[in-house]
């Protein structure tokens, strides 16, 4: 037997405490994610917890997407929650109930399950697979997954504890309504709910009409951390049927929080561990940037980055969410200036590099543009476009030298119009503003330059980068503005017809006038080749290039 808690606590009236165990997982780390799993659960004991509950396929990881088809994971990973019971067990903390998501397998058609189990005395003692798969936005599950066909209550020192998995609570019927006449004391839910702006708000008021609806306060358990395209923000709470908030765990960090269930006839009161404060939008978007770029990097075992330092303030912008992230130390910046490069956008990025610290190098790109001009002798776009393509090719140099990984940083305005080069500045690993479009862009520099003011410290981002009309600087006094309406107009007529669907007809009843329109629909309809090769980023909004908005490339249909 290890060492660890041999006996349960004591309780008194009858209270059940309870452990919100908010943990960043890695999809595939079977091992990994139970050495969490077992240290999270042995801090609940030493705090006096009976109930442990962990997210959605928190111990595989989520989502684990086609992983689910291979029987070989199927079987690893329940062994590995069996073994987990064990080992809990044979660490004294047995008497523990502890509520982890995995995957499981479909006995009568051989598919997989995602799947609640409850490991308690060295064993799986119960189990419970998700009713409704969704199948909208980034979720597939229709296709990966089987839904279950059974609810679950626990018992739990004389409570009764109903059981769900994220999608069951956002659909009507089962398992919500057959837990409704169960008389449960708490519906817990385990959710792998990834971040988008605004999102907290629905979440509370769906578990405030659930936990009204089954007559009893209602634990949403929320996942943290970046897997790959998707952020998860954690900002799990305990909601009581009337719609008082009972606890609420801080986001974007890995959290242990506490929260008791009273006794059958005794009022929930509001958590003594945690009670986490709301957290405007601008600070949960940039937070949600650099979660995902430092869970990309630490999950792909990547310790640092490099990017172009342009002195604009896309470039500007990323670099610093990347210092943010991994320490500036840890970041290369170079500059590439042509012979279009204005001293002022020199100066910018050698300024923005001292702010933060990074591994600054200029590396002018004259002498390589001269040679590919002495054999090519373009003109026109394809001049343009041959600068920056040597620069993304200087930027993978890097990124190969020194292993790092390099990032590309256009933003969704350009992505949407299709402004970036193919093999160019949209090269590298991940794009950390791939989802904000170009205002917002500008809006989150304010935002972190206040911040460090506000800390006494000094703005991360020149003024200069913020204030200056945004240039490519691919030709003598070029603008963004000369090929692309303005950010302000652009991003309102982009918002709506990407993120809101609206046609032609819907644009123009919104207000836009006929030129703008036909523009942008021009520009975006023929960009998507280059979104479908540009590198994963973090979603934020609703509706993110890439798993959100899928349209064919090859599209005949004009409106």
């Amino acid at each position: 037997m290890g060492m660890g808690i041999q006996e349960e606590q004591p309780r008194r009236d009858g209270d059940l405490l309870v452990a919100l165990a908010q943990i960043d997982t890695c999809v595939g780390d079977l091992d990994g994610n139970a050495d969490i799993i077992m240290d999270y659960s042995r801090k609940a004991a030493e705090q006096g917890a009976t109930l442990v509950v962990f997210p959605e396929m928190s111990l595989t990881g989520y989502p684990i997407e086609d992983l689910a088809f291979r029987a070989s994971f199927r079987r690893a990973a329940w062994s590995r929650a069996d073994r987990l019971a064990g080992e809990l067990e044979e660490q004294g903390l047995g008497h523990l109930y502890v509520i982890v998501g995995t995957v499981g397998t479909d006995t009568d058609q051989d598919r997989p399950r995602n799947r609640l189990v409850v490991l308690h005395q060295g064993r799986v003692e119960a189990g419970y697979d998700k009713h409704f798969l969704p199948n909208y936005g980034v979720f597939d599950e229709y296709r990966i997954f089987t839904p279950g066909d059974r609810t679950v209550v626990l018992e739990v020192q004389g409570h009764r504890i109903g059981l769900a998995i994220c999608e069951d609570i956002w659909q009507e019927g089962d398992p919500i309504s057959d837990l409704a006449g169960r008389d449960i004391d708490l519906l817990v839910t385990i959710n792998g709910s990834p971040f988008e702006e605004g999102k907290g708000h629905v979440r509370y008021e769906l578990a405030t009409r659930r936990a009204k609806q089954v007559g009893a306060p209602l634990l949403y358990l929320n996942q943290v951390g970046g897997q790959d395209d998707l952020v998860f923000d954690g900002g799990s709470f305990v909601v009581d049927q009337d719609g008082t908030l009972l606890e609420r765990s801080p986001r974007f960090v890995q959290d242990l929080s506490t929260w008791t269930l009273p006794a059958r006839g005794k009022r929930p009161l509001p958590s003594e561990s945690c009670m986490a404060e709301e957290m405007p939008g601008d600070e949960e978007v940039y937070r949600a940037c650099v979660l995902g770029l430092k869970d990309y990097m630490a999950k792909n075992h990547f310790t640092g980055v490099c990017l172009g330092l342009s002195g604009g303030i896309d470039s500007a912008l990323v670099a610093t969410m990347a210092a943010d992230a991994c320490g500036g130390e840890h970041v290369r910046g170079i500059s590439m200036p042509s012979r279009y490069s204005s001293e002022g956008s020199k100066d910018d990025a050698a300024d923005l590099a001292q702010r933060l610290g990074v591994r600054y190098v200029v590396q002018a790109i004259g002498p390589e543009f001269d040679a590919f001009q002495g054999q090519l002798h373009l003109e026109g776009v394809a001049e343009e476009n041959l600068q920056a393509r040597i620069r993304g090719v200087i930027v993978m140099a890097y990124a190969n030298a020194e292993g790092l990984l390099a990032l590309a940083t256009g933003n969704k305005s350009e992505l949407a119009c299709g402004y970036s080069t193919i093999y160019g500045d949209a090269v590298g690993g991940y794009a950390p503003i791939k989802d904000l479009l170009k205002t917002r862009v500008w809006q989150l520099a304010r935002w972190r330059n206040a911040q460090a003011q506000a800390r006494g410290e000094r703005e991360p981002i020149p003024v200069s980068s913020i204030v200056k009309p945004p240039s490519a600087e691919l030709r003598q006094g070029q603008k963004d503005s000369d090929s692309l309406p303005d950010y302000s107009l652009l991003d309102k007529v982009l918002e709506a017809y990407i993120e809101h669907a609206h046609g032609r007809a819907d644009l123009l009843a919104d207000g836009f006038d006929p030129d703008t329109v036909d523009t942008v629909m021009r520009l975006v309809d023929r960009a998507e080749w280059k979104r479908r090769q540009y590198p994963l980023g973090p979603k934020v909004t609703s509706l993110a290039f890439g798993r959100d908005r899928r349209l064919p490339v090859t599209n005949a249909f004009k409106e």
